[in-house]
């Protein structure tokens, strides 16, 4: 029988690693993608979350307070750490105003600048330093799809954070931690603040349809393969630089929608034209690029050296979230 518990040839690409008595520090990990790899992780491995609003432990999971941007206490956690994952960026979900861009952009730098430094200075720094980047930077795409390869990156707003995000954490030289970049697409799950709450409330309210004409792609992937993709990646000490975290199968708008009706027993949703969508997005304070931009992105590296999704199809995912969530949550009654 096979052990479980390390990594095999890529020939046996069913094996992914299970994490066990190893010291995970996650930088930004109180929102949505954090507490779900707390959850993942944290009964099996020590967790220590760098944020700005500590609270009491949880188990396994500690909290340290941090502010982005300087060295402070939680500087010596990071000593004979396994793994660091930096999650740090303030939300794009707001207006691009001229202060919302430059929070944007110096929340991602500072907070990645910090820890290179600190990790320059540790006696035991950590073995991997995986710094969270986005499936967005690639351009606005209905022509094909784009990959770490090929894929095309033009110079808008979005991308321009993507670029000087992943740039600040490629000019930091460490010579004993390994380095990877994950541009991760729309991630989907049950764990509260997670994108998915926005959707079940208009198909709650029978707004369920597309958004704009429906055929822009939407590129996304479950929480629990984004945690398996890190682990993956801490077995893999051969790999190393960019990968895009999205499931093999992005899907339209339209059909992202449908299969979310479909999954929680909704036949009918009114779709949101793109005028309406801009006057909302005015009245929440959000950009409707959000919604519209076509991210069509595919995970071919991650697949060419043998990752497999747990759930690469959509229909799977949607079932193993709706089976975690009460039925309030997406019925009226």
């Amino acid at each position: 029988m096979k052990n479980k518990n390390t990594f095999s040839h890529p020939a046996y690409p069913e094996d992914i690693p299970i994490l066990e008595n190893k010291r995970i520090v996650i930088a930004g990990g109180s929102g949505f993608i954090g507490s779900g790899l707390a959850e993942h992780f944290g009964q099996h491995n020590d967790i220590i979350i760098l944020t700005r609003r500590p609270q009491a432990p949880q188990g396994r999971v500690q909290y340290l307070a941090w502010d982005g941007r300087t060295r402070g206490e939680w500087a010596a956690s990071l000593e004979n750490t396994d793994l660091l994952i930096n999650l740090t960026g303030k939300s794009v979900n707001c207006r691009y105003t001229a202060a919302n861009r430059q929070a944007i952009f110096d929340s991602r730098t500072n907070a990645t600048r910090i820890l290179g430094e600190v990790i320059q200075t540790l006696q035991s720094p950590p073995r991997l330093w995986i710094n969270a980047a986005s499936a967005t930077i690639y351009r606005h795409a209905t022509d094909r799809p784009m990959d770490e390869a090929g894929g095309e990156i033009e110079n808008d707003f979005s991308v321009q954070v993507c670029k000087q995000w992943e740039q600040t954490f490629q000019d930091i030289t460490l010579p004993h931690t390994r380095k990877a970049i994950l541009r991760i697409g729309v991630t989907i799950g049950w764990q509260n603040g997670g994108v998915i709450y926005p959707y079940l409330n208009l198909v709650k309210f029978g707004l369920g349809g597309h958004q704009g004409n429906g055929r822009q792609m939407f590129t996304w992937i479950h929480i629990t393969d984004v945690c398996r993709m890190m682990a993956w990646l801490l077995h893999r000490q051969d790999l190393s630089g960019i990968f895009n975290c999205t499931s093999p199968h992005p899907v339209t708008n339209r059909l992202f929608m449908r299969r979310l009706r479909e999954s929680t027993g909704h036949t009918f949703g009114l779709p949101a034209p793109a005028a309406l969508l801009e006057l909302g997005a005015a009245i929440i304070g959000t950009e409707t690029e959000l919604l519209l931009k076509s991210r069509w992105v595919l995970p071919s590296r991650a697949l060419q050296e043998g990752f497999t999704f747990q759930f690469p199809h959509l229909p799977d995912a949607f079932g193993d979230i709706i089976a975690h969530l009460p039925r309030t949550a997406y019925h009226l009654f």
